[in-house]
């Protein structure tokens, strides 16, 4: 049996890499050409201004233009070579921990089944709102900060030849990634469904969807986001919705979920060398996660519930 479900968990893992690299490669590609244009220099300059109306610098513009744009690993290193305070790094360490890879992981969402403006807006809004209330909150934090753990800084790429090629390996390098993460995460779940070991599972994670306002189908969607973040949850997402009959809405209610905390160890730890506490960091986005969810799924219960009392109305009228 465990043959068989491999089998089966290997195929469905390298369809999920096809429909997520369908979209990722070519993303990818064109964000590392436009490093070596002038636009991300004038998409800085252009959201300068804002920075000084949520109590940042403007040098603040360039890691978040990276990080939105490319991956918190570009924001990050963009930090390291700023003159920060611990207050100002850690506003934009949590506004890239809710709003980072803008460009990929909301067209992923797309291919989930949520809206685009949905992710986008979400995502925009959680960043720019906790920014506002950490510069109001905290009154501490103006000493520079202290970097530990840089990493070594990329080459220069020069010539346009060299730019395609580099932009090539990185757009491969990232179907690559997402190939072996993927594929052995597909083939877990296949044994696990052919096991019932996941029926349990959804079991022991039913009071928790069900108190954010989805059904228990939906566990392991939020695990798999959790654990490794919106682009590879994204897989486990599209085939939960073809497999287990997870409804639109406990997609997007998840998919709002996780947007607000995904990946949250790796996309906590890596902002250790920052030299910022990261426990409040975790603790911000698990608790706005929650919040948040438990808003959209309250409106969106009373809205349906409305509509059926409408609807009824209408049909004994």
């Amino acid at each position: 049996m465990l043959v068989e479900s491999s089998k089966k968990g290997i195929v469905v893992g390298l369809k999920t890499t096809w429909t997520l690299g369908k979209v990722i490669f070519p993303v990818t590609l064109i964000v590392a050409l436009l490093q070596h244009t002038p636009v991300l220099p004038w998409v800085i300059k252009l959201i300068t201004p804002l920075m000084n109306l949520i109590g940042l610098s403007g040098d603040t513009a360039i890691p978040l233009v990276l990080g939105n744009i490319l991956n918190l690993y570009a924001g990050i290193g963009a930090i390291l070579t700023l003159d920060l305070t611990v207050k100002e790094v850690f506003i934009v360490a949590v506004m890239l921990s809710f709003s980072h890879n803008m460009i990929i992981e909301s067209s992923v969402a797309v291919k989930v089944g949520v809206k685009l403006w949905i992710g986008i807006a979400v995502r925009m809004g959680l960043a720019l709102i906790s920014a506002i209330v950490i510069n109001l909150v905290w009154h501490g934090g103006s000493e520079i900060a202290k970097y530990g753990m840089i990493p070594a800084k990329e080459e220069e790429v020069t010539g346009w030849l060299a730019i395609l090629l580099d932009a090539l390996q990185k757009a491969g390098l990232g179907i690559f990634q997402l190939a072996i993460i993927v594929i052995p995460l597909m083939i877990v779940i296949q044994i696990l469904k052919d096991l019932k070991w996941l029926a349990v599972f959804s079991k022991w994670m039913a009071p928790v969807t069900r108190m954010l306002g989805m059904k228990e189908n939906t566990s392991t969607t939020l695990a798999a986001g959790l654990l490794f973040g919106l682009a590879f949850g994204a897989g486990v997402m599209i085939q939960a919705v073809k497999e287990d009959g997870v409804s639109k809405k406990d997609v997007t209610i998840a998919f709002i979920f996780l947007v607000a905390c995904h990946a949250v160890v790796e996309d906590t730890l890596i902002f250790i060398p920052l030299g910022i506490p990261v426990l409040p960091l975790l603790l911000i986005r698990l608790g706005v996660a929650i919040l948040l969810t438990l808003i959209v799924a309250f409106i969106w219960n009373r809205t349906d519930m409305a509509k059926r009392k409408e609807a009824t109305y209408e049909h004994t009228s």
